[in-house]
Formats: structure tokens, sequence, C-alpha cells
């Protein structure tokens, strides 16, 4: 038999941080220098997290859904019941409930707290719950606690975290205490325009007013209060000074506004944006709570999926969701993989094919072997994957930070320039210039300018995942756009990866034709070469008895069959033998030009028929070529097969420039001599594209939900091996990026023309803090935008 190239197959490592990722236990979502939200999730690594150069390798991830929202009003970074709290209840170490931390500004805080403890394996944060674990030897327990009290933060140790049910109580009274704080602040505006200007009703208006920043702000003042002694202008202590000035110069009722306003537009601005991030936690409740599973004694019951034992015999009826991984050992149906591999076609399910959790058994019963525990499944990693994503953050998040470091305390000193400048230089009035200068502060707010870019951001990975592209970071969603060239290999990516039978023909009169091919089937069948079984699978009919069957090294395989002595064999056996004719030299010379492997079956008589074997290329590589071209984007092909061969793939996929013959060092030169003209992604699937994929600006892994989810090297997953979805990931990062700066454009100017308006006397306080919010939650809803998905050319 002949020899042919070796299969490319992927690496069976579990979903690692990719090459650019920091350690998970310090890449957290930082506190921007305004102490406004980072707004990023985090995802909690298991608290046994093994290092790279580990003898297991891998980096076991602990699912955490999202567990913040996007804002930073005291109270109002929670949102809807999270799908899965599940990361502080599970952790091993110590549980601390924190009362302050609802935000991830504080959240920030902490972790930059804890960083002197080097101990520390891992930080679960649970915002919604208040509550943290913190994964570390008992012996820096009590120094860990004393640091967040240095921090400024009240902690204690409690036993388990808050139910689902305790935080969604605490949320309803949150939202009432709001709405209740409302009225009262429009009661205080009602006192302060109607009542008659006397002592008594002046003393009745600030305590109205009074009320209201109670229920609504005490502990934005809190917050404030110990981020200015600590030096920091955070957005809770500019409304805590805006709110404080405006009480001292009689502003009363409009300090009350101002207040609830702020807390109000916060909760709303939460909710909205974990709409986004629900896009990415809604993902859980594609897999079932429980599975139907095969009993001892023969009978069937539904058990809690994540008790489900690997090895164990489930069943889905037609239109039921898998609840598990497994592999499929009774029935046959057609199953809707879209929710994991973003397939719009249902794939065809049969005896030892795989089947994923959270996919749909559209008909026929189907019974499965479960291989993976729930914590384990494809569906879960995905989930793992796209929250890992969302703590690396985009150049431009990265930019709307350091932006805003700059522009808080920028217009904060110049509120204080207008509060004691205008009155001196100017003339102003001291209360009108106080006046101005608060209300400045309050359009000093970043929190519509930095909630722009993460929302987006979350956005766009979370409609990758439906998709079954799984993005690694910001980072690499932004910078797809920038891609001039995309290398791409070839077995296993442009094509199938697998060897078929693609011509065949018989050459004898002296057998019937079906038996002589029932021979040849028979022979091949024996033998578990790639080549052999190309053509075992291509051919059909019975299977005949083989005797004394035996293989030949490097030549192919023989048997006896019927008393006849038969072989099936490569090119130098034929000639070896004595049977290779010119016309069957002709013929196989015309196959081996097409990049063809052949294979021919003869007797002592002479030769009987031939079989030609290729590396088929995937329907949809072709669409894929022809995309990335117009886009503008260079493909290449990049291949350690013969030239011959990449020749031919090349020419059917509409690739014009082609380099073969390369080892995995050779591909790696290759990416360093494209990336010359500008950035190059790698497009690949085997270990010897490792190099290669790391190299390059953007690595895209073929990984295939089959696998352990893909290479480490690799910055995007495509998960059924479609193609296609590198010219959508290019698509989805030219929206997104358009996106983010449609937000970032929108947010900045409405700030501009309040700044404006506020120093000419038409803007006052709480208009400032309605024109925020309504700014936030514009960019909010821009930004969910991207959900809906993006077209191909």
């Amino acid at each position: 038999m002949p020899e042919s190239t070796t299969q490319k197959s992927l690496p069976t490592i579990a979903l690692v941080p990719s090459r650019h990722s920091p350690d998970p236990v310090q890449e957290a979502p930082s506190a921007c220098g305004t102490g406004c939200c980072d707004h990023t999730a985090t995802v909690a690594q298991h608290s046994h997290l093994h290092p790279h150069g580990s003898a297991s390798g891998q980096a076991h991830v602990q699912l955490q859904p999202p567990d913040s929202s996007d804002c930073c009003a005291a109270g109002a970074c929670s949102a809807e019941v999270q799908p899965a709290r599940v990361s502080a209840a599970d952790a091993t170490g110590l549980l601390l409930r924190i009362p302050a931390m609802d935000c991830p500004v504080e959240e920030g805080q902490i972790r930059r707290a804890l960083e002197q403890f080097p101990q520390i394996r891992r930080l679960a944060f649970d915002l919604p719950g208040r509550t943290l674990a913190v994964d570390a030897p008992a012996d820096v327990w009590s120094a860990v606690t004393d640091a967040i009290r240095g921090a400024g933060f009240q902690a204690e140790s409690v036993s388990a975290p808050p139910s689902n049910e305790a935080t969604a109580q605490a949320q309803r009274k949150e939202l009432v205490q709001l709405v209740v704080a409302l009225v009262v602040a429009i009661g205080a505006e009602l006192v302060h325009f109607v009542a008659p200007d006397t002592l008594v009703w002046k003393g009745v208006g600030l305590a109205v007013a009074a009320l209201a920043i109670g229920l609504s702000g005490l502990s934005v003042f809190r917050k404030g209060v110990s981020a200015l002694l600590r030096g920091q202008l955070n957005i809770n202590a500019l409304m805590s000074v805006a709110v404080v000035g405006a009480a001292a110069i009689g502003q009363w009722p409009e300090a009350a506004m101002v207040m609830v306003l702020y807390s109000l537009a916060e909760l709303i601005e939460a909710r909205a944006a974990e709409r986004a991030r629900n896009a990415i936690a809604g993902l859980l409740t594609l897999s079932p709570a429980q599975a139907e599973v095969r009993q001892a004694d023969g009978s069937w019951s539904a058990i809690e999926a994540k008790g489900v034992p690997v090895g164990a015999i489930a069943r889905v009826k037609p239109g039921e969701r898998f609840a598990l991984d497994g592999r499929v050992t009774a029935g046959k149906g057609a199953v809707d993989q879209s929710p994991v591999t973003g397939e719009s076609i249902p794939v065809d399910k049969a005896i030892g094919d795989e089947v994923y959790a959270g996919t749909i058994n559209q008909n026929g019963s189907l019974e499965f072997e479960v291989t993976k525990p729930a914590s384990d499944t494809v569906l879960a990693r995905i989930i793992q994957a796209v929250e890992e994503a969302q703590g690396k953050r985009a150049p431009t998040q990265r930019f709307v930070d350091r932006f805003a470091a700059v522009y808080t305390p920028a217009v904060f000193v110049a509120a204080l320039l207008v509060a004691v400048g205008s009155p001196l230089l100017l003339g102003w009035p001291w209360l009108t210039a106080v006046y101005k200068a608060l209300v400045l502060l309050v359009i000093a707010c970043p929190c519509a300018l930095v909630i722009s870019t993460p929302v987006t951001v979350v956005s766009g990975l979370a409609v990758a995942a439906r998709r079954g592209i799984l993005i690694k970071g910001g980072v690499y969603l932004e910078e797809a756009r920038k891609l001039k060239t995309v290398a791409l290999d070839k077995t296993g990516t442009l094509t199938e990866g697998k060897p078929r039978l693609v011509a065949h023909e018989v050459l004898t009169k002296a057998l019937p034709e079906a038996q002589v091919l029932r021979i040849a089937r028979s022979l091949a069948r024996r033998s578990d070469h790639p080549v052999s079984m190309a053509i075992s699978s291509g051919l059909e009919g019975a299977e005949l008895n083989v005797d004394g069957f035996g293989a030949e090294l490097g030549r192919g395989v023989h048997g006896h069959l019927d008393g006849h002595a038969y072989v099936l064999g490569n090119h130098r056996w034929m000639e070896e033998r004595g049977q290779c004719s010119a016309g069957l030299e002709a013929l196989m010379h015309t196959h081996e030009a097409l990049g063809r492997t052949c294979t021919v079956l003869a007797n002592d008589q002479g030769v009987l028929a031939y079989f030609a074997v290729a590396d088929t290329v995937k329907e949809t590589s072709r669409q894929a070529i022809a995309e990335l071209s117009a886009l503008g984007i260079q493909a290449v092909m990049l291949t350690g097969d013969n030239a011959a061969t990449a020749a031919t793939i090349a020419q059917q996929v509409g690739i014009t420039q082609v380099r073969a013959n390369l080892l995995p060092h050779d591909k790696l030169a290759a990416i360093h001599d494209l990336a010359a003209h500008g950035p190059v992604a790698m497009v690949g699937d085997g270990i010897n594209d490792g190099p290669a994929l790391s190299a390059a600006a953007l690595g895209f892994g073929m990984g295939g939900a089959g696998t352990d989810i893909a290479m480490e090297a690799a910055d995007v997953l495509i998960m059924n091996d479609d193609l296609r979805k590198v010219p959508e990931t290019i698509l989805l990062s030219g929206r997104t990026y358009a996106v983010l700066w449609q937000n970032i454009t929108l947010a900045l100017g409405i700030k501009l023309v309040f700044l404006l308006l506020a120093l000419v006397g038409s803007a006052t306080m709480w208009m400032a803090v309605f024109a925020d919010m309504g700014a936030s939650l514009l960019v909010v809803f821009n930004g969910m935008r991207l959900l809906k998905g993006v077209k191909r050319t």
C-alpha cells in the first residue's frame, strides 16, 4: 500500500489561555483611571490550576458566568438573577462577604490590594451576592482580610454565599427604594417651586430632599468619602462632591434630584448592559438540567445532568436537547448542532457518532454513552472561552480607559477654576460660579464613555460564539479587520483531511465487475491504512472471506480469496511484479498529476482494477476564498504536501499563491515573510501548524466540536471547521470597530454639548445627569446591535 500524508490531528488539550494571555490570577477587570467600571467579566480558574509547564499541561477552567454589570452606582451593578453563580459556592478556601462591593470599581480596588500576596491562586468575585472566594493557604487568610479592610472595605468571613433567591429579593428591594426616592425628590422640587418662601417651608423642603438623598445615595457617599481619603477621583467621589456642594449653596431639591437620577440611571444602565452579558450566560440554558439515564435494572430515570457519570447510557427523544456530550450507541436521526457549531443544516447521527450538550435531536430516539461530565462539555467550554475573552481588552478599550484617566481629573480641575477664577476674573457671583462648577463635575461622569466599549465587545464576542466562532479576546476581535493576508494550511483546513475514493475502473473482463470490486473491498477492509480505509468505504458489496492476509510495508496488502492469490498495492509494487504496462503507467500518471494516490488490484494473471484516492476539498473552501478576495485579502496556501497536489487543490479553491513541501519551521518563515506586506493570519488544524499560528498576527484554529476545542496557539477557534467563518470574523471585526467609535463619538459629543450649555448658563445639574443617563443607554443599545450578527459579502 502506498505511503500517504499522515492525517493531522489536534492536540488533546483542554482550553487554556492563548499565547497572549496574562496570568489568570492577575488578569482582571481593572478600574480605569476614573474609577469607573471596566465592564469586563472574569473567569474563575479552578483552584488547582496547572501552569503551562505542569505534567498535565492543562488549565482546568471553572465555569463562572459574568458576575457583574456595567455600572458604578451603589447597588446598581446587580442585575437579573444569574443563570449560575457557582464559583463562590464551589471554591475552596476563604469566603468573604463585602457589603460595599457591588461594582467592578470595587473589584479592581480589591484586586490591587491583594496583588501583594503571591500565595493567592484564584479570586472568584460574585458581585451580585457581594462575596469573594479567595483560593489561598489558610495561613494568609487573616492578612488577606486585613488588606481588604485596609483598602476601605468591610469584610467578614461567611460559610456560604447568598442564594439566588436572596439576591433577587435584594435587587427588587433596591428598585422599590429608588422609585420611592424619586417620588420624594419630586416632592422636594414641588415644595421648592410651589410652597411659600418662608422659613418653615424651607425646612420642610430641606427635610424632604434629605430623605430622598438618604434613600438613594448613602452608599454612594460612603464610597465617595473613602475614595477621596485615598486620593482617588472616581465617579462616587465626583457625585458626592457635587451633591454636597449643591446642598451647601442651598440647592437642596436639586441635590436630591441629582442623587436619585444618578442612582436610577446607573440601575437602568446595568439592566440594559446585562442583556449583552446574558447573550453569553444564556448559553447555559441551552443544556437541560436533567438527562434521562438507563438504570441498572434497565429502566429509565431522569436525573440531574451534573450527577451523571461518564460511561452512563442516556437517551434523547425527538425535539429534546442533549444534556451531555456523548457517543451514539443506538438509533439514528438528524441533530441540529447550530447552538454549538453554528451549522445551519442538521447533521445525521448514527451509531459511533458524537453528540454535544445543547444540540437538538430532531427525529428518532437516540441512545448515547456519556463521554464527558456536565462541567466539561463542549458547550461549557464555549462559555468558558467567551467569558475568559472578556478579560482581554481591545485596543480601543484601553484607549478609552487612558483617555478617561486624563479626562476626569482635567474636568475636575476645570470646575475648580470656574468656581474660583470666574468670580475673580469675570466678575461672576460666587454662588453662580460654584453652581456652574458643580454642573461641570456632574458632566465629568465618564460612565457613558467607559461603558461604550465593553458592551460592544461583549456583544461581538457573544454573536461570534453563537455562530460557532470562539474569539479568545476583544483584542483579537478588533485586530481581525486589519488583516492583509490569510495563510491557510491545506490538509484538514481547505480539504477534509480524510482520503476518499474519487475514481476507480475495472480493467479486466476475466471476472465480473462486481466480483472484482468485492475482492478489492474485502482486502482493503482488513487494513487500517488510510488509503485502504478510503477504498473500503467507497466501494459497496458483500465482504468475502480472506485467507492468509498480510501486508508489505510501503507496497500494499495481499491475501487469498476462493483459493486465488490477490494483491492490492501501489505503483512501485506493480513495477516489481512486472505488471505495469504502458497503458496502466499513463493512467496512473494522469491521476498522480492531480494529487491522487493510485492503488492497483492484481492477481498472478494480470491487473484487475485501479483505484484513485484523494483528500477532497471542503464544499465551503471555494466560497471562503472568494469572500476573502472580495474583502481585498490575499489567500496563500502553506502545505507540507508535494507541489503537484498543492497546485491541484489551489486551483480548485481559487488560490493563486502556493508554497508547498514546507516543514513546520518553513511555515513559520513563510509567515514572517508574508508579514512584511501587512498583518497576516494563519489558519490551521494540526500540531505542525502551531509555530505558524503563534507567529501570525491572528491564529485561526480549525477546532471542530469533536476535539478538546483546539490548539492553545490559536486566537480564534472555528468550531465546525467551516472556512467561511474566517471572512465572517473579519466582517464582524470591522463592524465592531465602527460601532466602538460611533459610541465614543456619541458619548463625547453629548458631553461637549452640555459642557457648553453649562458654561453659558443653560444647563442644570439634574439635566446633566439625565443627559448622561441618555448617553449611556444610547451607547449600550447601539453596541447591542452587534447581536444581530453580520452579513457576508
